[in-house]
């Protein structure tokens, strides 16, 4: 395992923020909510161009899946061949994320230290959490192990220091110059593919809808 990480001693507390207003409050506004409906669209296009779904069974997992919004999203695009779970660090969105996906596996666990065996899995998201975490190389690492080979990662973090500055211009955390609370990374498109590229695999294809970075990597 990557784990050997002291949770207690973490910059990142999960459990002190919000991760879903992005759906709750501003994805009910028409406009944020485009840009929502363009970001899955975009993660939709990197799962067909991977060639990974087509066929035999397999297995995927969405890692950090919060309350579950993005899972109901995820498993919507995904086909009938895909076995599909989602796993969760913070205790208490666990009955939320169980509560909007009640047919699903939901696994309480770290992302530095995943329940599951080598080679377990096909496909993992990482959606908008890389950005929190103290020891994102560790993070990669981990899921490197538990993905199998030729297996597909699709990660997604917020485009900085455009986020920042789409923040200030609507008045959101303007003491901290648009830097959203919890963002411990900032990532451009560049850095975000060097850094995946150096700690996991190549990175196949990038897409940017307005204000993210999505990219594809595949374990060789």
């Amino acid at each position: 395992m990557a784990g050997n990480v002291e949770h207690s001693k973490l910059r990142a507390k999960p459990e002190q923020e919000d991760f879903n207003h992005k759906y709750t409050e501003e994805g009910s506004s028409k406009r944020y909510g485009k840009l929502i409906n363009n970001y899955f669209r975009s993660v939709e296009l990197l799962l067909a161009s991977s060639r990974l779904t087509a066929g035999k069974k397999l297995r995927a997992i969405e890692l950090g899946a919060g309350e579950g919004f993005s899972t109901q999203r995820l498993a919507e695009m995904l086909p009938k061949n895909v076995e599909f779970e989602a796993s969760e660090y913070v205790h208490e969105l666990i009955p939320k994320l169980r509560a909007k996906n009640p047919k699903m596996t939901v696994t309480e666990e770290s992302v530095y230290e995943l329940k599951h065996k080598d080679s377990t899995f096909d496909l993992v998201f990482l959606l908008e959490v890389l950005e929190h975490l103290d020891y994102p190389d560790k993070a990669l690492a981990e899921i490197h192990r538990v993905l199998k080979p030729g297996g597909v990662l699709i990660l997604g973090v917020p485009r900085e220091p455009l986020w920042r500055a789409l923040n200030m211009m609507r008045g959101k955390y303007l003491s901290r110059l648009g830097n959203t609370i919890g963002h411990l990374n900032h990532w451009s498109t560049l850095t975000l593919k060097r850094h995946v590229a150096k700690n996991f695999g190549p990175v196949e294809e990038i897409k940017t809808p307005l204000p993210w970075t999505l990219v594809r990597a595949r374990k060789q």
